[in-house]
């Protein structure tokens, strides 16, 4: 059986869309395991560099103001899983529950953030023992009023953060940690302020380890 020309000329353009059609598919195929390879580096790129968090080192400090407890327990277990030491805030006139009323607009606190010449406010002291040693201070307090607790301040205001890294913590019953960290910064002057970080007033152990886990 003798095939035309006609024929023959069919027959060769469909196995040339065949070869092409074949060609193209493993071109296709290549280009998307080369995409999907691109961006498994990308995601672990970013996935490294969301991990590179600030190492804390060995010299840590935790240093902290508590009026009702609440940052005084943070404070500890921050600083027993950074292995940490720890230096408690004291105003020379401590603050009693009645001073603590935020209900009652002739309270302490209240005549405080209503003058805010009231909120200078004096300290036991503001020495840390071996200050100079440490690299990283942690910084913790609760939110008055959508600002760190004046006590604090008082504390940052007085000490040169040069050539440490810090990194502020609050706790609150709902307030957000707002723009106190950054005050702070500014209020100190020196130091490689970090971002803070904001707690509940009662959290939950793994809630603090995980934080904490992430600055190693």
């Amino acid at each position: 059986m003798h095939m035309n020309k006609n024929t023959i000329i069919g027959i060769l353009i469909v196995v040339l869309i065949i070869v092409i059609g074949v060609v193209a598919y493993f071109l296709i195929n290549n280009n998307q395991k080369n995409e999907e390879n691109n961006q498994t580096n990308e995601t672990t790129q970013k996935e490294e560099s969301s991990e590179s968090t600030t190492n804390v080192g060995s010299n840590v400090l935790v240093v902290y103001f508590s009026a009702q407890g609440h940052t005084k327990e943070v404070a500890e277990k921050i600083a027993d899983n950074l292995n940490a030491d720890i230096f408690e805030i004291t105003p020379a006139n401590p603050y009693t529950e009645e001073d603590l009323d935020y209900n009652n607009d002739n309270s302490r606190v209240s005549r405080e953030y209503e003058d805010e010449s009231l909120r200078d406010v004096e300290l036991e002291t503001t020495e840390v023992p071996n200050w100079s040693d440490y690299d990283t201070v942690l910084i913790g307090y609760p939110i008055w009023w959508g600002n760190s607790a004046w006590p604090i301040n008082s504390f940052v205001k007085a000490n040169n953060f040069t050539g440490k890294t810090v990194i502020p913590f609050c706790t609150s019953a709902s307030s957000s940690i707002g723009q106190s960290d950054e005050e702070l910064a500014e209020e100190a002057g020196t130091g490689n302020w970090e971002e803070g970080h904001r707690f509940s007033s009662n959290p939950s152990d793994s809630d603090i380890k995980s934080w904490t886990d992430s600055l190693k």
